[in-house]
C-alpha cells in the first residue's frame, strides 16, 4: 500500500495552487480531477493565438494581493479593463440605446493577456505532472484507521493501492455535499452549510463574440452596455493587446429560462442584440460562444440551478468537532471568507487549507 499524505481532490484555481504550496513545502500529494483538462471555472475560448475568458476574466490588485503576487511571481503580463469610450443603455425595444459618458469605478479592473488559463498553464507547469491524475471523479472518502481512501466514479484501480493521512477537498462546496460520500458521515451541521452554500458563477452563463477589428471603439464606444431587454444584461469589451478584438457578455436569461433554448437559438438572440447595441457589423464576428455553467455538472449542483444570479458574500464558521476535523480540510474559492467567488478567494483558502495542515501536523508530533 502507498501511503501518500495528502489528496487534493479538484484542479481548478485552488486546488492547482494547493499542489504548489505543497511542493514548495516538500510534502507529498495527490491531485485528482474530474474534468480532462486544469483550471476548473477558468477556461478560455479554444485555438490558436490571444484567447478569451469564458470564465472569471478580472482581477483588482488594489485588494487583491495574493492574485497580484501570484501573477508577478509567474511573469504573466496583465492589462488594464479597456472603458475609453461612451456606454449604451438599452431601456426599452421602443427606443434606441442610450449613449452614456463612460463611468469607472475607484479600483482599475485588470485582465491576463491570452486570457486567465495562462495562470492555470504556468502554474501547472511548476506541479510535477505524475502528481495530477486527470479524468478522475472522486465519489467516495472513507476514514478507516486514520487513513483515508478514495473511490472514483470509473472504479479506478489506480486508487486500490493509495492511502492517504489528509484530504484537501477543493471542489464548490455544494458540489462535494451532493456528490461525494463520506464514510463515516461527516457531522450533518458541516454537511448543511455545505449544501446551503451557493457555487459562484453556476447559475450563469457567459457569451464571447471574437471580431476582425475593435470597431466599436472607432466610432467612440467603450464596448461596454446595460441592457434591460436582453438575453444580455451586462457587456464588456474583451480585447487583447495582441490584436484579438473580442465583447463579451453576461446573459440575464433565468437557468429555467435557458433550459427551454436550443443553444443556436440564443447564439441569434446574442447576436441579435450585439446588432442592436453596435450595428450590423457586431452581427457577422469570426467566432462566437456560450458558456453555460449550469450545465457543467463539475460546477453547479442541483441547488445552484435553482438559485439566483446573485453573488453570495459570505459563510459562517462551522466548528462542530468530529473524525474529520483533523483529516478533511476544504478549499476552494466558496470556502474563503474573505474574497468568495473571486480567483483570490481560491488562493485565499488554499493557503488557509495549508497552514491548517500544517498546524495539524505540528499538534500531532
Amino acid at each position: 500500500m502507498n501511503t501518500v499524505k495528502v489528496a487534493i481532490i479538484g484542479g481548478g484555481l485552488s486546488g492547482l495552487y494547493t499542489a504548489y504550496l505543497l511542493s514548495q513545502m516538500n510534502v507529498e500529494y495527490q491531485l485528482f480531477e474530474a474534468r480532462d483538462r486544469l483550471g476548473g471555472r477558468i477556461l478560455s475560448t479554444p485555438g490558436p493565438g490571444p484567447r478569451h475568458d469564458l470564465g472569471p476574466a478580472w482581477m483588482w490588485p488594489d485588494f487583491q494581493p495574493r492574485m497580484a503576487a501570484l501573477v508577478e511571481e509567474l511573469e504573466i503580463a496583465t492589462f488594464a479593463q479597456h472603458t475609453e469610450g461612451a456606454t449604451l443603455m438599452e431601456r426599452s425595444s421602443l427606443q434606441p440605446p442610450r449613449r452614456m459618458v463612460g463611468w469607472e469605478s475607484g479600483n482599475t479592473s485588470m485582465r491576463i493577456h491570452s486570457g486567465v488559463q495562462q495562470l492555470i498553464d504556468a502554474l501547472a507547469t511548476k506541479v510535477p505532472a505524475e502528481r495530477i491524475l486527470l479524468n478522475c471523479r472522486i465519489t467516495k472518502v472513507t476514514l478507516r484507521n486514520s487513513r483515508v481512501f478514495l473511490m472514483a466514479s470509473d472504479g479506478s484501480s489506480s486508487l486500490e493501492n493509495m492511502e492517504f493521512t489528509h484530504v484537501i477537498s477543493a471542489m464548490p462546496l455544494r458540489l462535494m455535499a451532493q456528490s461525494i460520500e463520506f464514510e463515516p458521515p461527516t457531522a450533518a451541521s458541516r454537511m448543511a452549510q455545505w449544501a446551503e452554500t451557493p457555487t459562484w458563477m453556476a447559475a450563469h452563463a457567459k457569451y464571447v463574440a471574437l471580431y476582425s477589428a475593435p470597431f466599436w471603439r472607432a466610432a467612440g464606444l467603450s464596448g461596454s452596455a446595460q441592457s434591460h431587454i436582453g438575453p444580455m444584461v451586462e457587456i464588456h469589451d474583451a480585447c487583447d493587446p495582441a490584436g484579438s478584438a473580442a465583447l463579451f457578455g453576461f446573459i440575464g436569461l433565468p437557468v429555467s429560462v435557458r433550459k427551454t433554448m436550443d443553444q443556436g437559438a440564443l447564439l441569434a438572440a446574442c447576436i441579435q442584440q450585439m446588432g442592436r447595441l453596435f450595428g450590423t457589423a457586431a452581427t457577422t464576428p469570426l467566432a462566437h460562444y456560450i458558456k453555460d455553467w449550469a450545465w457543467d455538472d463539475f460546477t453547479a449542483a442541483d441547488g445552484d440551478r435553482l438559485a439566483t444570479q446573485v453573488h453570495h458574500t459570505g459563510r459562517t464558521v462551522i466548528t462542530t468537532q468530529d473524525v474529520w476535523s483533523d483529516v478533511l480540510l476544504v478549499s476552494g474559492t466558496e470556502a474563503s471568507l474573505e474574497h468568495n467567488g473571486y480567483m483570490e478567494g481560491a488562493l485565499d483558502a488554499a493557503q488557509v487549507a495549508v497552514n491548517r495542515l500544517h498546524q495539524i501536523e505540528i499538534r500531532h508530533w
